[in-house]
């Protein structure tokens, strides 16, 4: 269900107001920047460092600003300015610690980290925002749980340093800074610590009653805990704090998609009042490139790709877009099998970016792009450097392996395949029994056809070990679910294993007989099934006639084959030899 389209219709073609008139002071900046108001408080903060120019919290801020929108490099020119007025800026120190860490430079990051705790003393600021660049989401849209400790780790820090004595003598001193709280709430949340979250939040309400945001992060809460009555509940509060807080309605409208995703007797109505929600949002922001990105975030984590092509290739246009829109077109072509517009933009997006930017996925949507067009070479490329940038990057084997597989590469799509069962947690037995299927194929210098020809060329013996124990894997695991087909291919690859034609072991016998009770077990057999239970049949037949000696239990084989294929060559031999004898 496309839930999102219905948010997307009401969106588009919204009519958005600027603000002309910007008030002059920095709390009214920081006022807009929780808002997510970036180019109202961008405005207002380049006003300030040219109006306030000795003023170091000015240029945090603009840099900061730059940070949300994505502009790293814009953010590090700003924040060097803020220490050019003041060197022991602690803020300033921080942001540059932030830029480092968006630029894998972690060494850089912690030199900065540490120079901005030393001159921090009391300030609680400095400590909420190294918290806050930790919890600053990758391109996947995740914090992952490491940096969320180390946000909270930092801002336990924060709260000690800034702490101040309480009235109540038995009460343990903290810092009287209700955003640091909200952010730690937040790194606990990300950490699953759901009592030190609300604890946080709450402890965030108290210090400040009149903090929409705080409202707003135990909505959150109780969001992912989809208790979403409660959820409603607190933006509620926000918004009765503040009738324009915009997060709140984002916070919504988010909340209204889980909630119809989870249960479909409401749906309908959750979707509507999410696009209410979600245009509220949008009216309360300024609509620029950057306010779009947001939007396009929205679609991508609700999956609407249809739309977020349409938005993403508006944006694009924009001269002074963001790169990133580019990526996002080239996500949403290749879901919506757009191919050709997916290769142009992932182009744009892989050569024009900076190569700190690109992320494994970039890669693994262009490797599918171009497998998408035809362009299989280049696509296992792109997918193998999607595995160069992160090698646990592991579910771009399965892309590899179906590339691989499409063009008869059996050996190097077994290998992916394999490597994809062992590594990845989304893994199914149907990608174990593709790996074994590949090896299976790969085993003839020709191609499947081959395999039952005992003239084929032979390459590497160990295929069939590898394949054999795939299948072996397979119907272990699924007990009484296994495949007729795995018994199947156990049998065909024991048979291969026979060294003299003329005086078989009887390798496959085993395996054949299962095929066929699990066959058989079906309440009916399509063709496919028919064709290789005469197979089984046979072989079995001719076992019992050479090997066995049993002419009635060969003549019982035969006439099954017979019965199921009335031009089958081999019974139709062996009743020839007989004299013409039936099935019993």
């Amino acid at each position: 269900m496309k839930i999102i389209s219905k948010i997307a219709a009401a969106g588009l073609g919204l009519v958005f107001a600027g603000t002309s008139v910007f008030a002059q002071s920095l709390a009214d900046a920081k006022k807009a920047i929780d808002a997510e108001q970036f180019q109202k408080a961008k405005s207002m903060l380049k006003n300030l460092v040219t109006t306030q120019s000795t003023k170091d919290e000015n240029y945090f801020y603009l840099g900061w600003v730059y940070i949300k929108q994505d502009y790293p490099d814009s953010a590090k020119t700003v924040f060097q300015k803020g220490l050019n007025v003041n060197a022991n800026s602690a803020l300033n120190h921080v942001g540059l610690g932030i830029v480092a860490r968006l630029d894998k430079d972690k060494a850089g990051a912690a030199a900065q980290f540490a120079q901005a705790t030393t001159l921090a003393g009391k300030d609680s600021k400095p400590y909420v925002y190294m918290g806050k660049g930790y919890l600053l989401p990758d391109a996947n849209g995740k914090v992952a749980p490491a940096d969320a400790t180390a946000a909270l780790d930092i801002l336990n820090k924060g709260n000690v340093a800034s702490a101040t004595k309480s009235k109540d003598k038995n009460a343990t001193p903290q810092s009287n800074d209700p955003e640091l709280f909200i952010t730690m709430g937040e790194a606990d949340r990300v950490l699953l610590k759901s009592n030190d979250a609300y604890t946080n939040l709450s402890t965030a309400l108290t210090l400040d009653p009149k903090s929409a945001a705080a409202d707003v992060g135990l909505g959150v809460l109780w969001k992912y805990a989809d208790n979403f009555e409660d959820a409603e509940k607190q933006f509620q509060a926000a918004l009765a704090i503040d009738p324009n807080y915009g997060p709140a309605y984002r916070e919504w409208a988010e909340t209204d998609l889980r909630w119809a995703q989870s249960n479909p007797s409401v749906a309908s109505a959750k979707v509507k009042e999410a696009a209410e929600q979600y245009k509220k949002y949008i009216s309360l922001t300024d609509y620029s490139p950057e306010s779009q990105m947001r939007y396009a975030d929205f679609l991508i984590n609700a999956g609407d790709f249809k739309t977020l092509q349409q938005v993403a290739g508006d944006i694009a246009k924009n001269a002074n877009a963001n790169l990133r829109a580019y990526r996002y077109e080239l996500y949403a072509a290749v879901e919506n099998k757009d191919y050709p517009s997916a290769i142009t933009a992932g182009n744009t997006w892989l050569t024009k970016a900076d190569p700190k930017r690109i992320i494994p996925r970039d890669y693994l949507y262009m490797g599918r792009a171009q497998i998408g067009a035809g362009q299989d070479s280049l696509g296992v490329q792109s997918l193998q450097k999607a595995l160069q940038l992160d090698s646990s990057f592991v579910d771009v084997y399965l892309d590899i392996a179906k590339a691989d597989f499409a063009k008869k590469k059996y050996k190097e799509a077994g290998d992916a395949y394999e490597a994809y069962g062992a590594k990845s947690r989304n893994a199914k037995l149907s990608d174990h029994f593709y790996a074994g299927f590949s090896y299976y194929f790969g085993f003839t210098v020709e191609d499947a056809k081959g395999i039952k020809d005992p003239k084929a060329p032979r390459t590497d013996s160990a295929l069939l070990v590898k394949a054999d124990s795939a299948f072996s894997y397979v119907i272990q695991k699924a007990g009484a679910n296994a495949p007729a087909d795995g018994y199947l291919y156990r049998a065909r690859i024991a048979d291969l294993r026979e060294a003299d034609r003329n005086n078989i072991k009887g390798f496959a016998k085993p395996y054949y007989e299962k095929f066929i009770e699990v066959a058989l077990a079906k309440t009916t057999q399509d063709d496919r099934t028919k064709t290789n239970l005469v197979e089984a049949y046979d072989y079995l037949g001719t076992y019992a006639e050479l090997k066995e000696k049993d002419e009635a239990k060969a003549a019982d084989y035969f006439g099954k084959a017979r019965d199921l294929n009335p031009t089958d060559r081999q019974a139709l031999d062996y009743f020839k030899r007989k004299g013409g004898g039936k099935s019993k």
